[in-house]
């Protein structure tokens, strides 16, 4: 019997301190208007509360994943990560989600794309939005992906399995460059900035140029008006000199106010993405910032309190606690090439497997 709506399998899959939808890219449409179509009708909106679809309500959790056997020599699996603005009824592949990566490896080992290893199982991902690598390490004791364990991530309650992510080639992930526009240091509208780009384009400022403390919660960052009309301002000056082009529609550059570290880290953050503060703080978001903090003469200087060594374990303050990257530098080369290596520690968890149902005629 022909049914009404047509049904594509799917996984809900917590990865980091965000949620997505796990697709194989062969159960997608290839064209990507048809596509794009598809999985707005599977997030749903543009109601605020999306009460016709599966997101939820927020940029953590509305994210896509889009997984299949890697069609470079060099990976196990390419993966494509989709932003979905629900009110705006937009997607974009302008950046990477370093959250929804933790997730790929347990999707492609279950998927039965990459094939489980005893005790750990190593996939490169090919990070398609910015042909960039991962290598992913997961925990599979017999075979299986383990999801407990006791590494705690500041705002995922709980504990789980850690899932090591090492980062290889990020840098200019894209905008071409680490320096997008060349300089460590720029100002504008009065404010002086840091644009890096180390897996993440983020504009980085103080949030004292601000008239903020960096203290503030996102819900009172985000009630004023003054400071988001400030921010998007610059945001927009820079996306030219940054290589992105007119991102008045683009969910990058992230915006980051930092700040001294207020408890045991080294910095601490408020980041909006771009128009949203953060709750936490995304993965390669935190990786640009702490690399921002590791270059000389940038807006983190004399904020920054930055470990001794040439592999330095940066904590980076966020709302929900801190995030943990490490990074490993050589001080004697161009600033360009200052940050050779850049590594974190994930969890991730599968939370549902099925299917997702789509209008009929949207599919077709």
């Amino acid at each position: 019997m022909k049914q009404s709506q047509t049904s594509i399998p799917c996984s809900v899959i917590r990865g980091g301190t965000s949620r997505g939808v796990y697709f194989r890219a062969s159960d997608l449409p290839e064209d990507k208007t048809a596509r794009d179509k598809v999985l707005l009708a599977v997030i749903g909106g543009p109601d605020a509360l999306q009460i016709d679809g599966i997101g939820g309500g927020h940029p953590l959790t509305n994210k896509i994943a889009i997984v299949g056997p890697s069609l470079r020599d060099d990976a196990d699996v390419d993966y494509l990560f989709l932003q979905v603005s629900a009110d705006t009824q937009k997607i974009s592949a302008a950046q990477n989600c370093g959250n929804i990566l933790a997730g790929v490896g347990p999707f492609a080992i279950e998927e039965g794309l990459v094939a489980a290893a005893d005790v750990e199982t190593s996939i490169c991902v090919h990070m398609v939005n910015s042909s960039n690598r991962c290598d992913l390490i997961v925990q599979t004791p017999g075979g299986v992906v383990e999801y407990s364990g006791q590494t705690a991530i500041d705002g995922v309650p709980g504990s789980a399995a850690a899932i090591a992510c090492n980062f290889l080639d990020i840098a200019g992930s894209a905008t071409g460059a680490l320096l997008p526009t060349g300089n460590v240091i720029e100002e504008v509208d009065g404010v002086e900035v840091s644009c890096i780009d180390n897996g993440m384009p983020v504009v980085v400022l103080r949030a004292a140029d601000l008239g903020c403390t960096g203290r503030e919660s996102p819900d009172e960052l985000e009630a004023s008006e003054e400071l988001r009309t400030r921010l998007e301002s610059i945001r927009l000056k820079l996306g030219h000199a940054m290589n992105l082009g007119d991102v008045s529609n683009k969910t990058v550059p992230k915006m980051c106010l930092v700040s001294t570290p207020q408890y045991a880290g080294h910095i601490s953050t408020r980041m909006f993405i771009p128009h949203v503060c953060h709750r936490s703080i995304g993965v390669l978001g935190a990786v640009s910032v702490a690399t921002a903090c590791l270059l000389p003469g940038s807006v983190t200087d004399g904020v920054a309190s930055v470990p001794a060594g040439v592999e330095k374990t940066m904590d980076v303050e966020h709302p929900a606690g801190s995030f943990r990257v490490r990074l490993v530098i050589d001080s004697t080369a161009p600033l360009e090439s200052h940050v050779k290596s850049a590594g974190v520690i994930l969890t991730a968890r599968t939370i549902m497997r099925g299917e997702v149902f789509v209008p009929r005629e949207i599919m077709e």
